[in-house]
């Protein structure tokens, strides 16, 4: 019988495979430095829908929507920006720009229905929206990293630690995840503050994530994690 706490993937990675990377000593915590940030990456009405729903019935909304998993995920992500910007930690937004037909491409091509979504979707979900001193980021492909400024303004800021939430968590979440690991930088993702339109897939991603690149850690442990930040 399992002693630890339940896992996302519990249920979904076999227990004979997670023994398999426990005996490889993946897995291992990385915790975070001196100064963190939060990334709030694509929470938008195209994500998630106008309103809490089951998937299906949001993506008569927008076709690019995670539904309830999305909306599921809203309260923890707002504990999270309280908590950053009650100590005065950088939030920041890297977020799905609008694109037109000159941003037809490789990315695209595997998700046309990028290139329909209406103004209204690209706005910010009121419950998480954006304030004057945070930092929007607008990025075309899946790493927030890729094609932006975020690797300087992470130096400008002597960041060097980063709490990741958004979507989706085997797209834009892990691909930031990946590449922030690259730079060198502590990473935490907050398991119950990142969603996909596959649970399967989202469970799958954060325990490879967990397992290679990220501490994955529920939002009460990522604020208790902050916290105890000199």
């Amino acid at each position: 019988m399992r002693n630890s706490p339940k896992r996302p993937w519990d249920g979904i990675v076999p227990e004979s495979e997670q023994a398999l990377y426990k005996a490889a000593g993946l897995g291992g915590r990385g915790g975070l430095g001196k100064r963190a940030a939060l990334l709030v990456i694509d929470v938008q009405y195209r994500s998630m829908g106008e309103s809490p729903k089951p998937i299906a019935e949001s993506m008569k909304e927008y076709g690019t929507s995670c539904g309830e998993h999305g909306w599921r995920a809203v309260p923890g992500i707002v504990r999270l920006i309280s908590a950053f910007r009650a100590r005065g930690l950088p939030v920041i937004y890297p977020y799905v720009a609008p694109k037109g037909l000159h941003h037809r491409g490789s990315f695209t091509a595997k998700m046309p229905g990028l290139l329909t979504v209406p103004p209204r979707g690209y706005e910010f979900v009121r419950e998480v929206a954006p304030q004057p001193d945070d930092l929007l980021v607008p990025k075309v492909h899946a790493s927030a990293f890729f094609g932006t400024p975020l690797a300087s303004n992470l130096v400008n800021m002597g960041v060097d630690s980063l709490v990741i939430t958004g979507c989706t968590t085997s797209g834009c979440v892990r691909g930031t995840a990946v590449d922030a690991n690259a730079y060198n930088y502590k990473v935490v993702v907050a398991e119950d503050c990142v969603y996909d339109r596959s649970q399967v897939s989202h469970a799958v991603n954060l325990f490879d994530i967990a397992h290679k690149y990220a501490d994955v850690v529920t939002a009460d442990e990522a604020i208790a994690m902050q916290e105890g930040l000199q």
